[in-house]
This record gives structure tokens, sequence and C-alpha cells, in this order.
């Protein structure tokens, strides 16, 4: 770790999967929200589903299997609001994130936040987190053409805490995540969280835990 953090001036995490356990908690919103909607819901589904914005899941399953009444933007509303709740309830804390994260503070990394998922989310995964005080700049896909694997998100927060791509690492669960900060030009760090499965094609190193 301390030889790719040399000569960076910045540390920028993802959100879902890496400041909270998260996944279970999407998956559960998605499944109660589109079969409400007559959608049969599952888990091959779910994982291909897993990396999308909210606004490509609504479409997704629009298309598969599409509803009368219910506009896809509220039906995304629908997914998001459940996924708050489900945070601000759930104990979903990744263990230590938040002394981690303070610890790179405290060695004056300047800290980035950027996600796929709704800017919405971000204040309530904060406060769970106990992180509120420690992000320099926050970014959400909501606000970019295209969300991860596209490099813009991780750009434009390289832009926001003024530093160059090079002089960032990224902390990533996920292999679009990865792809995203790779092609951005910043060096990437793959949370596995134990996972064996994770592709680390783009990863230049790689930790379990915080």
């Amino acid at each position: 770790m301390e030889l790719i953090l040399k000569d960076k001036k910045a540390v920028i995490f993802d959100m879902d999967g890496v400041l909270v356990e998260s996944e279970a908690i999407w998956k559960q919103a998605e499944y109660e929200v589109f079969s409400s909607l007559g959608a049969w819901v599952t888990e091959e589904h779910t994982r291909q589903t897993q990396t999308m914005t909210t606004k490509e899941v609504a479409a997704f399953w629009y298309q598969k299997f599409p509803w009368k009444e219910t506009p896809l933007s509220e039906v995304e509303e629908m997914v998001v609001s459940r996924v708050m709740e489900l945070i601000s309830l759930k104990d979903c804390a990744t263990l230590g994130i938040s002394t981690f994260i303070k610890n790179l503070k405290e060695r004056n990394f300047k800290i980035g936040l950027a996600t796929n998922a709704p800017e919405k989310i971000i204040p309530v995964v904060l406060k769970k987190t106990g992180t509120e005080s420690l992000f320099d700049s926050v970014s959400s896909a909501d606000y970019e053409e295209k969300g991860k694997p596209h490099p813009a998100i991780y750009l434009n927060t390289a832009k926001k805490l003024k530093v160059m791509p090079e002089e960032c690492a990224v902390i990533e669960d996920s292999e679009t995540g990865m792809e995203a900060a790779k092609k951005a030009g910043m060096s990437v760090i793959a949370y596995t969280n134990g996972n064996n499965s994770i592709s680390l094609q783009w990863a230049d190193y790689q930790i379990e835990g915080f």
C-alpha cells in the first residue's frame, strides 16, 4: 500500500461495496420494487444489473417486463428511497473504513468519492459510516453522461480535488469501477473483502480489508 501511495496526492473511494456493504441491500430493493411491478426478478438478472446506474436498472427491467402507468423516473425513485431506508436501518458500514480514511487525511491526502449511485444516497452513506467531514469532494454519476466503466466521473473528481489523474489512487470493489479508474490514468487498489471471484485485471494492488 505504501508503495502505491508514494507520490500520490489524493485517494478516491467508490461508495457501494467499499464504504458500505450494500450489495444485498440493492438486491433487496430491486427485488421488492420490480417484483411489485410484475417483473420476474432472478439472481442471474440482478448480477447483470449490479454495476448499472439506477436509471439503467429501471430501463433494464422495463425492457424485460414492461409495466403500465408507473413512469420509469418514479420507479427509479422507489428503488433509491428503499435503498436509503435499508442503509439507515442495517448495520452495513464497512469495518474500519472511517479510521482508514481519517489516517489518510492526517497524512494530508485529499479524499474523494466517486459513485455510480444517485447523489441523494451519498449523505445517508456518509452519516452511516461517520465520514461526513472527511471527504474533500463527492461525485455521483447523476451528473455524467455515462457512468462507470466510462472514466468521466474519475476525471471530474480529480478536477474537483485539483490534482492530476496520475496523482490519484482509487479504491474500488468492482471490475467496471476499476476499469473506469484505470482508463482515467489512475492507480487502482482493489478492495476484495475476501471475494476471490473479483477480476483483478485492472488492479495495481489489492487489499482484503481496512
